[in-house]
């Protein structure tokens, strides 16, 4: 697999899986890396986005090689470090998809319960896309695994639906597929975070259209 062809799929998914994490009781390092990643995400565009989370991770290496205990600011920053690699020349992509996982697992190792299973789902969706060996180390079944183990976390949250119903899209299973998008659309709304509900409800809203253009609508 080429390189560019390596970029484009962290690109599709990478930068999708981030910000699963639900809002709860979280070091102040925590919410700040979360608070930083939902206005760049969601609230900044062009240029200035790829170089506002570059910023974001390096402060998440300082941050973790002081916190590297706190198992939500390690869910945080491997959200961070997805981002990134989505956003990353070809050559460096992968280098930050393995600090993503790198991070979520020890999050998972320290709590397996941090942040209502949201490492769990992402973890899992970065498995589901990176590309397989011998140039990444993409997994379907340990992703459908981690899926499942944050949907079991959180069955009525709007990201681990949406990143089950994404994953099942993609393996053709659409009637599994548009029961996790409608459950999604109706998971209830995050006072904390309406940036971030804003933007996710747009991708649930556009992987449902690409849903109904394959099926037709069935």
């Amino acid at each position: 697999m080429r390189a560019g062809t390596i970029r484009s799929a962290l690109m599709a998914g990478v930068v999708a899986l981030c910000g699963t994490a639900a809002r709860a009781d979280i070091s102040p390092e925590a919410a700040s890396v979360q608070a930083s990643w939902d206005q760049i995400n969601f609230g900044t565009g062009g240029d200035a986005k790829q170089e506002a989370m570059l910023g974001l991770v390096k402060e998440c290496e300082m941050l973790t090689s002081a916190h590297g205990d706190d198992p939500e600011l390690l869910t945080w920053c491997g959200i961070a470090n997805s981002s990134y690699a989505g956003m990353a020349s070809a050559l460096s992509a992968m280098k930050y998809a393995k600090a993503a996982r790198a991070d979520l697992e020890k999050a998972i190792a320290l709590n397996p319960t941090v942040l209502s299973g949201s490492a769990q789902t992402s973890l899992g969706t970065l498995y589901a896309r990176v590309p397989g060996w011998p140039i990444g180390f993409g997994d379907d079944d340990k992703a459908e695994k981690l899926l499942l183990q944050g949907l079991e976390a959180n069955p009525d949250g709007m990201p681990s639906n949406f990143f089950y119903a994404d994953f099942l899209l993609e393996k053709d299973q659409y009637a599994e597929a548009r029961k996790h998008l409608d459950k999604a659309l109706s998971a209830p709304p995050r006072p904390d975070r309406p940036l971030a509900d804003q933007g996710r409800k747009a991708e649930i809203q556009a992987l449902m259209a690409k849903l109904d253009q394959t099926t037709g609508g069935k």
